[in-house]
């Protein structure tokens, strides 16, 4: 977290956040990063005060001036499948980069934004998923919240079991609305597994 660049004093922030002083004393000079609850509770503040103020972004940086930036790159989603791949370099200078250290300590390579209600109710349109790509694809986790890049498209699916190996069901978890269908896991192009993610309220 850009915390170093805020000019609010530890008492202040504490005042505004209420994270202690002491925790943003250690985030501060870099002996200890904020847990999954005051990195949201970090990016909310300081996203209401960039937005209030126009004045520069605390956990945001623009992918075009700081391309070797530390944190995680908010891919379109549309451009999942090429992210990782040669055109990678293209992708990133289009996206903003999110600096939240959990994620990146747990392998998340990249950030997407939930659009729709297949996941509802365990992800909402625009929550925000922290995703690994998978290179090479030598088992599922079934059960397992992936982002899959097919001839369909890309989609937010719960991968299950399917009783032909060669086959996969893709779940929704708002069943009600989208019910499971089967498809060929010779038609994912892309596979991404889902790590995290930010709900937004």
């Amino acid at each position: 977290m850009y915390l170093n660049d805020s000019n609010l004093t530890s008492y202040q922030l504490w005042k505004e956040t209420g994270i202690s002083e002491a925790s943003i004393g250690k985030y501060r000079n870099g002996t200890s990063n904020p847990n999954f609850a005051n990195s949201k509770v970090l990016l909310d503040y300081f996203e209401s005060q960039n937005g209030k103020t126009g004045k520069g972004d605390m956990l945001k940086t623009d992918a075009a001036e700081s391309p070797t930036a530390e944190g995680l790159p908010l891919i379109p989603f549309e451009c999942i499948a090429g992210f990782g791949d040669d055109n990678a370099g293209i992708i990133l200078n289009e996206c903003e980069i999110y600096n939240i250290p959990e994620f990146r300590n747990i392998g998340a390579e990249f950030l997407v934004r939930v659009g729709g209600s297949s996941m509802y109710p365990k992800y909402s349109s625009g929550d925000i998923l922290a995703c690994r790509k998978i290179h090479d694809i030598l088992f599922f986790q079934w059960g397992k919240v992936y982002v899959i890049d097919s001839s369909q498209g890309q989609l937010i699916k719960r991968i299950c079991e399917h009783e032909n190996p060669e086959m996969i069901m893709l779940v929704s978890d708002n069943r009600e609305k989208y019910p499971p269908f089967a498809m060929p896991k010779s038609d994912i192009r892309c596979l991404s597994i889902v790590l995290g993610a930010v709900r937004m309220e």
